[in-house]
């Protein structure tokens, strides 16, 4: 196993024990090097050998600020961090489709994508401020893009983790909205971050997978 799999899962561990005694500090610790872990697992994957990878170690760095900019508790560091995650979801669509695309796969799942946004946008407008409405309208939009290339990037690509990775990252996303805007718990990063850091961890894997 890639060491680098190894340190992410390890400071996992220790990021879901800060976030269970609500320490600071403990975040800071833990979670840099966390998603430190999954970037560098994409470097050791061969991401700059490929166009497809190094648009995924691209959305990984983004990912990775968007985690930093996601530990202080304030409006304006969530809004830094959406915007990053949100950029990050773009440049894996973008890996996503340059790779391959197959437009009926696309299609089909831009009906799905659309349904499941539709219903996690009524569950969450209630909750979320004014302000915030269109920031969180346009990363339902664009991580439903993101989502939609993955899986039209399976029938020619052959590889399931591109769609798996992608997926689990949608859901993580919805802890993430779940956490900020309808009732904030530690149950929601107990599934939510594991979700996610194991979706970066699959998507930087990726990267050997392509040629």
């Amino acid at each position: 196993m890639n060491t680098w799999i190894i340190v992410t899962l390890v400071f996992l561990v220790g990021l879901l024990v800060a976030e269970a005694k609500e320490s600071q500090l403990g975040k800071w610790l833990t979670k840099p090097i966390a998603s430190t872990g999954f970037v560098l697992t994409a470097y050791a994957a061969g991401a700059f050998q490929t166009h497809y990878g190094i648009a995924v170690f691209v959305a990984l760095v983004l990912s990775w600020f968007g985690d930093v900019f996601l530990i202080p508790q304030s409006r304006k560091s969530f809004l830094f961090g959406l915007v990053s995650f949100l950029l990050g979801h773009l440049a894996f669509g973008v890996a996503f489709a340059l790779y391959r695309f197959n437009i009926v796969w696309a299609g089909v799942t831009l009906a799905v994508t659309l349904l499941v946004g539709v219903v996690v946008g009524r569950w969450l407008k209630p909750h979320v401020e004014a302000n915030m409405w269109k920031p969180v309208v346009a990363y339902i939009l664009v991580i439903s893009s993101m989502l939609i290339t993955s899986v039209a990037a399976y029938p020619g690509s052959q590889i399931i983790w591109i769609p798996v990775g992608a997926t689990l990252f949608y859901m993580s996303d919805l802890a993430v909205a779940r956490n900020r805007f309808v009732k904030p718990a530690f149950l929601n990063r107990l599934w939510g971050l594991p979700f996610y850091y194991v979706a970066q961890l699959i998507l930087a894997y990726t990267c050997s997978l392509v040629s």
